[in-house]
C-alpha cells in the first residue's frame, strides 16, 4: 500500500480523500425549534467535498464527520471519556479516538456499534495501528517529543 507520513509519524494511504481541521460541530441532538447542541472537537476528520463545500467559519453537522479525536488533559477526562463519548455516539459520529498523553501515551478508538452506541477497543500504547476510517500507523510515544 502506498503511504505517505504526516506529522506525529502518522500515515495514510495517498488514495484517500479525507480532510482535517478544526472546527464546531453541530451535534444535531437539540429537539426541533430548540437553540442547537454543538462541540468543538481537538480534531475532526471529513471528506475533501464536505470542506469544499462548508466555509471555514460554518459549524460542521455530525453527520459530515468520519472521525473525531479529543486528547483528554487531566482537567477533561471524564467529560472525553463519559460525556462526550455518549454525544458523539448518540450524534452518529462513526469513529471517536481518545488520545491520552499521560505516560504510557495511550489511544482509545471507539466505533458505532448500532444501537449500543459506541464499542470501545482496549487502550493501545506504542504503535497505534487501524484500516478504518482510514489506514494509518501512529507512533503515540513520538508524540511527546
Amino acid at each position: 500500500m502506498d503511504t505517505r507520513t504526516l506529522p506525529g509519524n502518522c500515515s495514510r494511504s495517498r488514495n484517500t480523500s479525507l480532510s482535517a481541521r478544526s472546527s464546531d460541530i453541530d451535534l444535531g441532538l437539540a429537539p426541533d425549534g430548540a437553540p442547537g447542541f454543538s462541540r468543538c472537537p481537538d480534531l475532526l476528520v471529513t471528506t475533501s467535498d464536505v470542506l469544499a463545500r462548508t466555509p471555514e467559519d460554518e459549524i460542521l453537522r455530525a453527520e459530515d464527520l468520519a472521525l473525531v479525536v479529543e486528547v483528554a488533559a487531566p482537567d477533561s477526562k471524564r467529560t472525553d471519556y463519559v460525556t462526550k463519548h455518549k454525544e458523539y455516539a448518540d450524534a452518529g459520529i462513526p469513529f471517536y479516538w481518545i488520545l491520552d498523553l499521560d505516560d504510557p501515551v495511550s489511544l482509545v478508538a471507539c466505533h458505532q456499534a448500532g444501537e449500543l452506541g459506541y464499542q470501545d477497543a482496549p487502550p493501545v500504547t506504542g504503535t497505534f495501528r487501524t484500516t478504518e476510517p482510514f489506514p494509518a500507523e501512529i507512533d503515540l510515544a513520538a508524540l511527546l517529543d
